[in-house]
């Protein structure tokens, strides 16, 4: 491979914003695995965001892009899974496995699509350094006859536009908007885009906890929801906190500690049967992205209940770590159920890749 880039690039990254800036670039931020895919005849490679290859777990896209993209380029956007015209991620770790025969497989059964919305290179020339309006023109002349899986990103400079958007695309499973400032030059690592996501509370009942890494100080607490049937469910984790505060943390959870004698009593006791993972993801469960890291955690009565701000759901689980927000000590448990959620309205994903 000789490009006017060569591998590994790290990409460009974003900071986040609450409102959508005026007078920029906007596309859809796409809910998939960030990758850059360096194309040099038959040569192909897909490098990750820590600029790790990932060729040989979407072999399908590999061949995608002799077919699609131009000859010699330097691509960067994002690899996506649609199931039930919905992005759907949990697919997208699936892919992620060490045997080549069960990669292959899934490729078949649930093959991966490319979306595209940057341009660092082509043919013989580096578009680093041009501004993203340059870039963008190139690309879109360059992607003007591809076809699925690969895809263009749609983009507005409307921030009317933009924020009908940022309502309606969430409904097929992306998490809010992207914007660029069209005069910016390429800058791996960077964070020079700005994101602009869904903010939304909920009140979580806190069944269990982590310790942190270092010891001594809690690393992490394991939230729940109850459904209509009155399970209390494992949706996911809050946990970002200052050192001073996961010692405080202890302190205050160690009135609702749970020891070995009434455990069998806790709604997640169950965690440590193996097949107890298989329908429903349960605090302790290993997987591929975990291996080797100790999920071990400490029960907790199911009497606490704290407000979370988070921004997106995945079927019945956060797909973000939740930030903290406060205590509830007015809200009675067994009333944080999935009701409260904020059910964004269905939109086919189709719409969104479809060129405007």
């Amino acid at each position: 491979m000789d490009l006017p880039v060569m591998p590994p690039v790290s990409p460009m990254l974003a900071k986040s914003a609450k409102k959508i800036p005026p007078g920029m670039h906007y596309e859809g931020k796409w809910d998939g695995f960030r990758a850059i895919i360096f194309r040099d005849g038959d040569e192909v490679e897909i490098g990750s965001r820590n600029e790790r290859p990932m060729t040989r777990y979407f072999p399908e896209l590999a061949e995608a892009a002799r077919a699609h993209l131009p000859r010699r380029c330097v691509v960067d956007g994002e690899i996506i899974i649609v199931t039930d015209h919905h992005l759907d991620f949990e697919r997208l770790l699936d892919r992620i496995h060490p045997a080549d025969s069960r990669v292959r497989e899934l490729a078949e059964r649930t093959p991966a699509s490319f979306v595209a919305f940057d341009l660092l290179a082509l043919d013989d020339v580096n578009h680093m350094e041009q501004p993203f309006a340059q870039r963008r023109e190139a690309l879109a002349a360059a992607l003007a006859d591809a076809g699925a899986p690969i895809y263009l990103t749609q983009a507005t400079t409307d921030a009317g536009e933009a924020e009908q958007w940022f309502d309606q695309f969430e409904g097929a499973g992306l998490d809010g908007l992207i914007a660029k400032k069209l005069e910016d030059p390429y800058r791996p690592g960077e964070r020079i885009l700005t994101k602009i996501k869904h903010d939304r509370t909920a009140d979580c009942v806190v069944a269990g906890f982590r310790w942190h890494k270092s010891g001594g100080v809690v690393g992490s607490l394991l939230l729940g929801l109850y459904d209509d049937a009155g399970v209390l469910h494992f949706i996911g984790v809050s946990a970002s906190f200052p050192m001073k505060r996961r010692a405080e943390l202890v302190e205050e959870l160690e009135p609702y500690r749970m020891g070995d004698e009434v455990f069998s009593e806790h709604p997640w006791a169950e965690w440590a049967r193996a097949e107890a993972h298989q329908d429903s993801r349960l605090p302790g469960g290993q997987s591929r992205w975990n291996a080797g890291k100790d999920m071990s955690w400490q029960p907790l009565r199911p009497e606490l209940v704290v407000e979370v701000a988070y921004d997106h759901m995945q079927g019945t689980r956060l797909r973000h770590t939740a930030q903290f927000r406060r205590w509830r000590p007015d809200r009675d448990p067994l009333s944080c159920t999935y009701d409260q959620l904020q059910e964004p309205v269905s939109y086919d994903i189709a719409s969104v890749l479809s060129r405007p």
